[in-house]
């Protein structure tokens, strides 16, 4: 069957429905790559006025100065619900990749050596929870905010990131550009796939299916479902991709922010969702890293992006 042809509204990919592609064939005869992204976030206190934050955690007009308690509430994810996600994660024998902003890693070297002696992967996630990318920034502000997320991540970890997953998801019309300009990888922003494919950047990345659907911010905190609501979206959307899978490889992303997931009355929730996905036979279970370079690997970046 061949796929339908179609115009899209940006330069960086093209149009390629699922009908038509190539198959995607993952390690291991396994049908879905399960990717988990553990968050490790710092919130400032005092942004400073320039900064760009995702509104939806605004407090309004009644906003105030020094807001301890949003504060608090995330920093109680570096302290506390953090170390119930490592738990775990070691339970299942999970591999993460860490979404590390560059002042987090500053001010908790404990929580990245934790990490890297774990294996897991570190990607540049920008500077801190409170500053995202937007188009205030000029071309040299935005250049500027990458390299220094990346080359603090490096400092901390001695391994320089080659993944990029932006603040909230935050990008400008340049940023696809730039972070290829940067010499990384991949990009985990986009949410319009459950399979990789490279962009058109120059050089070319790969983008790594962001899914923020059932991500537990979004679904919790902005959309305020239930945490069973979320377990229920998690398994469902596992249970899909995996049988999809049968004919050619999903990927399927667990995103986690320690300051929500972590908490006591959330983390029966992953341990649960764990539990589920890794009873399961032909899994793959990687870092954004390893499923970038198997999917360059196995597909031409100088035919469409898609691989079709």
């Amino acid at each position: 069957m061949n796929a339908p042809k179609g115009r899209i509204d940006n330069p960086f990919y093209s149009h390629s429905p699922a009908p038509g592609r190539k198959n995607f064939r993952l390690p291991e005869d396994a049908r879905i790559a399960v990717c988990v992204f553990l968050y490790l976030e710092y919130y400032e206190l005092d942004p400073p006025d320039t900064a760009v934050r995702d509104p939806r955690f605004s407090d309004g007009p009644g906003y105030y100065f020094p807001d301890y308690r949003s504060y608090s509430f995330r920093e109680y994810g570096n302290r506390v619900g953090i170390f119930r996600i490592l738990k775990l994660l070691d339970q299942y024998g999970v591999k993460a990749t860490v979404a590390a902003n560059s002042d987090a890693c500053r001010r908790y070297p404990f929580l990245v050596d934790s990490c890297l002696r774990r294996g897991y992967e570190f990607a540049a996630h920008g500077q801190c929870a409170t500053r995202m990318i937007s188009s205030r920034m000029s071309e040299t502000e935005e250049r500027d905010y990458i390299g220094d997320s990346i080359s603090v991540v490096e400092k901390y970890t001695g391994m320089a990131p080659q993944g990029w997953i932006g603040q909230d998801y935050g990008e400008s019309h340049r940023t696809p550009s730039l972070l290829a300009e940067a010499g990384l990888s991949y990009v985990a922003d986009w949410s319009n796939d459950d399979q990789p494919y490279f962009m058109r950047t120059e050089p070319a990345i790969v983008s790594i299916p962001a899914q923020e659907q059932w991500d537990d911010v979004q679904m919790i905190w902005h959309r305020q479902v239930s945490t069973r609501v979320y377990l229920d979206s998690v398994i469902q959307a596992f249970n899909t991709l995996w049988n999809e899978g049968g004919s050619s490889g999903c990927v399927f992303g667990l995103h986690l922010h320690p300051w929500l997931i972590g908490t006591p009355q959330r983390i029966w929730a992953l341990e649960r969702a764990l539990a589920i996905i890794f009873k399961r036979r032909a899994v793959w279970q990687c870092r954004a890293l390893d499923l970038a370079a198997h999917f360059a690997a196995e597909n031409d970046s100088t035919g469409d992006p898609a691989g079709d």
